[in-house]
């Protein structure tokens, strides 16, 4: 059993939360990988447990980390349930998204019916130890930063299908999200450049087409972050540039700023293989934010497990 704590009438205290039709939607395609199309089944599960035996399942850390997608905890326990014709487990969370926890903390207790906490539990640890994954990461990007004014963005480099639990697993570390997709916000990159012709078409084609949407520009050197700012760009990403340079950047930028049409503050955001190791550094050359793909592509699992034990040890409760 987990180390005890306070009880949570809610998951998480994270803003703005996940969209209970995309939960839905995604627990949906997780249990059809994993029993089959609906409703499936779990041939070792139903052959060795009786439909009508209950138990009580820890959620537990077994690493220290931020814990994140707890919020998908009941959807996933709602549809196994729902597929075996069962009662749904009763939830009390001891964590919420956001918290750092301590390995062997009791995140959640789930207590029903035990074919149901048994057939939901790789599917609740693939997606909350993901998502927790994703926040531990960030949280230690976000605590390097503290005081230097920038703050650390996701990308677009998320796994297909899990997007948005990814970038709320951000958001639950402490991190910012940068554009959700390629159609709220637009990012004017090399190739688009070549295919408009200057910086200053792509940006205006861009304005003309879009005029709602926020223009940001991809820049590899001081000269093409001015005349990114100058064709009209209110953020800009400048791209794999060394500490030296990326100052010499900003310095630029920063001195055009307010004048010739540029906005009183030009975002800038750092951008191209950034790590923990360098992060601080980088925060100091004035940007307002560091872009880590690997938030998202590259963060570790955090070990979360479902520990079952005898109904006897722990009573039934409503949630």
């Amino acid at each position: 059993m987990g180390v005890s704590s306070p009880v949570h009438d809610t998951p998480s205290r994270v803003s703005p939360g996940l969209d209970p039709a995309w939960v839905a939607r995604t627990v949906e395609v997780a249990l059809d990988e994993d029993l089959g199309p609906a409703p499936g089944r779990d041939v070792t599960t139903q052959a060795t447990v009786p439909p009508s035996a209950e138990g009580v399942a820890d959620l537990v850390a077994r690493q220290d980390g931020v814990v994140a997608g707890l919020v998908v905890v009941r959807e996933v326990l709602e549809q196994v349930a729902a597929r075996l014709g069962l009662p749904a487990p009763a939830v009390t969370f001891h964590a919420q998204d956001g918290d750092a926890v301590t390995a062997g903390r009791l995140l959640a207790a789930l207590a029903g019916r035990t074919q149901v906490l048994l057939v939901a539990e790789r599917t609740l640890l693939n997606l909350a130890g993901r998502a927790s994954g994703v926040a531990t990461a960030t949280r230690a990007f976000a605590r390097e930063l503290a005081g230097t004014g920038a703050q650390v963005l996701d990308t677009r480099k998320t796994t297909p299908g899990l997007r948005a639990l990814q970038k709320y697993a951000v958001r639950a570390g402490g991190g910012t999200n940068k554009r959700m997709g390629l159609y709220d916000v637009a990012m004017v990159k090399d190739n688009h450049v070549v295919a408009a012709g200057s910086v200053a078409a792509a940006v205006r084609a861009v304005r003309a087409t879009f005029p709602d949407v926020p223009v940001q520009v991809e820049a590899d050197t001081t000269e093409q972050a001015l005349e990114a700012v100058g064709a009209g760009a209110d953020f800009l990403l400048l791209d794999n540039m060394p500490p030296a340079v990326l100052a010499e950047a900003v310095a630029a930028v920063r001195a055009r700023e307010g004048h010739d049409g540029v906005p009183e503050h030009v975002e800038l955001e750092a951008t191209g293989n950034l790590t923990l190791g360098v992060a601080r550094t980088v925060a100091e050359t004035g940007v307002d934010y560091l872009s880590v793909g690997a938030l998202t592509h590259s963060a570790p699992v955090l070990d979360l497990a479902l520990d079952l034990r005898p109904a006897d040890r722990l009573p039934l409760s409503a949630s």
